[in-house]
């Protein structure tokens, strides 16, 4: 017997198995359907288990950072074993394995940062000396800033876990990307939103990004059809700036590009972890321009803070 069109696996997607990662798999896996005309059937979607997945019993700036997310994704993309990876752009190196690139991006979710609190109903009105739960050194260094009186406790696992885990008393708030709250249907959760002017989300924050071999130009192709083009440009300023910086999970920094009417205007923050320092660049240009302009804002606070910036006592 011969397999049918409808049988036949066309593309074969490569995503962590947690419950957000495959939301944003199938989200990928829809807009593909929808835009090349393959029956969903056609396109697999295949479960790599990742370090990060595997290490809950310290935070994951102990054990290498961010490539914890993608390095197996990448390595089965790199085997040939998948022809596409999906990826929480926030997640991502700046840095990708020779031979692989982030080919697009979909059009990118809420942004911001969400409170989540059953003591508060903003970070703001937390009681004084109040435990805040995230693994996020960005997080903990922004909401210090704004509440030096805080404590910080380590809160990994995925969403439902954090949320159980507020839930259970074990911290008394904590911060979760807005994006994955809408994904997975548990915004309700949410206490508060923070406003990006105030707390500064993290490079890629709410952008699903779709990586691919640099050589399959039938894979590159069937991608390009569901780019977003504002995203891409956006991504493009966030991750220069980044890669000027050399940023990883182990350094409090963040940064956001909002691309309209062909004008990109990025924002950038590096705060000392326990937020007792920052210092903020922004930038305005043509769309044309972002990597530059996202590579310049970065070489700037850089120069700014010094090299020791993130060393020192």
């Amino acid at each position: 017997m011969t397999q049918s069109s409808q049988e036949i696996t066309v593309l074969r997607i490569g995503s962590r198995g947690s419950p957000l990662a495959l939301v944003q798999a199938r989200e990928v896996q829809r807009r593909l359907v929808a835009a090349c005309g393959f029956a969903a059937e056609q396109i697999e979607i295949k479960v790599i288990r990742t370090t990060g997945d595997v290490i809950q019993d310290r935070p994951l700036t102990e054990a290498g950072g961010k490539g914890l997310f993608t390095k197996e994704i990448e390595q089965a993309l790199l085997a040939g074993a998948i022809d596409l990876a999906v990826h929480s752009s926030k997640d991502m190196p700046t840095v990708l394995p020779v031979g692989l690139s982030l080919s697009a991006f979909l059009p990118r979710e809420d942004a911001r940062d969400a409170f989540v609190s059953r003591k508060a109903k903003t970070l703001r009105t937390l009681p004084h000396g109040a435990t805040l739960g995230t693994a996020s050194l960005r997080r903990q260094a922004l909401a210090k800033r704004l509440r030096p009186d805080l404590r910080v406790a380590p809160l990994r696992g995925n969403v439902d876990t954090r949320l159980r885990k507020i839930d259970a008393g074990e911290a008394d708030a904590t911060l979760l990307a807005v994006a994955g709250l809408k994904r997975l249907g548990l915004l309700s959760a949410a206490t508060a939103v923070l406003e990006i002017d105030e707390f500064l989300p993290a490079v890629g924050q709410g952008a699903i990004g779709l990586e691919t071999r640099d050589n399959d130009d039938a894979t590159r192709a069937l991608v390009a059809k569901v780019n977003d083009a504002d995203t891409a440009i956006a991504l493009a300023a966030e991750r220069a700036y980044l890669a000027e910086l050399d940023g990883s999970c182990r350094t409090p920094i963040a940064g956001h590009a909002r691309v309209t009417g062909g004008i990109v205007r990025f924002r950038g923050i590096i705060a000392k972890p326990d937020g007792s320092e920052a210092h903020e660049v922004s930038r305005e240009g043509s769309a044309s321009e972002a990597a530059a302009l996202g590579a310049d804002a970065g070489r700037e606070l850089k120069k700014r803070a010094g090299p020791d910036f993130f060393t020192r006592a």
